[in-house]
C-alpha cells in the first residue's frame, strides 16, 4: 500500500544516507538497463527504476539488511515492470473491445529487416523474459534469478528452457534465419 503524498519520511542516519547513496551511485545504471531489457522502452526504463529505488529507499532497513540487496531491488523492478505490462495489456484490450486499437502482430514483418532480438524478446511473457534477461544477460545461476524473482528453481528452469524455445521460434523467421529457411516454415508448430 502506498502512502500518501506528503507523508512523514522515516528519520535516517548520516550512514544510511551514504550506504543508499552508494548504493544508488553503483546500481542505477544496471537497474535502468534491466527496466529497459524488460520493457523495452527507454523512458519506461527509466521510472521503474526511480519507482524502484524510491522504493528501496523507503524499505531501505529491510533491503540493507537482505542477504542481496541488489536482488532485492531487481526484484522490485522486475515487480513493477510486470505490472506496467499487465496494466498496458489491460488497456489495449479495452481499446480493442471500442474497436479503436490495431493489432500489433501481423503475418509477415513491416519491413524487409523482421524482427530483431529485441522485439522478439518483448513478445515473450514478462516472467520469461525476466527468467532470460537475468539468467543470459545478468549471468545469475539459476538460484540467484530464483531468489531474485522469488519463484522456485524449477520455474526459473521451465521458464527458462520455454522462453528460449519461443525465442527461437521468433527470430527462425527474421533476418538472422538460416539460408532457405523461410518465416512460415520456421514458425509452423511453433506456440504463439
Amino acid at each position: 500500500m502506498r502512502e500518501p503524498e506528503g507523508a512523514a519520511e522515516p528519520e535516517r542516519s548520516g550512514g544510511e544516507r551514504a550506504a543508499f547513496d552508494a548504493f544508488f551511485a553503483g546500481h542505477y545504471r544496471e537497474l535502468a538497463r534491466f527496466a529497459y531489457l524488460l520493457t523495452g522502452e527507454p523512458d519506461a526504463a527509466d521510472d521503474i527504476t526511480a519507482e524502484a529505488l524510491a522504493e528501496a529507499w523507503k524499505h531501505w532497513n529491510r533491503v540493507s539488511s537482505a542477504d542481496r540487496p541488489l536482488a532485492y531491488v531487481r526484484r522490485i523492478v522486475a515487480n513493477l515492470a510486470a505490472d506496467r505490462t499487465a496494466r498496458l495489456v489491460r488497456e489495449r484490450r479495452s481499446w480493442r473491445l471500442w474497436g479503436l486499437g490495431r493489432s500489433d502482430r501481423t503475418e509477415q514483418p513491416d519491413t524487409a529487416g523482421a524482427v530483431d532480438l529485441r522485439e522478439a524478446l518483448l513478445q515473450l511473457p514478462a516472467r520469461k523474459r525476466a527468467c532470460i534477461v537475468l539468467r543470459y544477460y545478468y549471468g545469475l545461476s539459476e538460484r540467484e534469478t530464483a531468489s531474485t524473482l522469488g519463484i522456485a528453481v524449477g520455474t526459473v528452469k521451465s521458464q527458462s528452457s520455454r522462453g528460449l524455445e519461443e525465442l527461437a521460434a521468433r527470430l527462425r523467421g527474421s533476418r538472422y534465419a538460416a539460408p532457405g529457411e523461410s518465416r512460415s516454415a520456421a514458425t509452423k508448430g511453433a506456440t504463439p
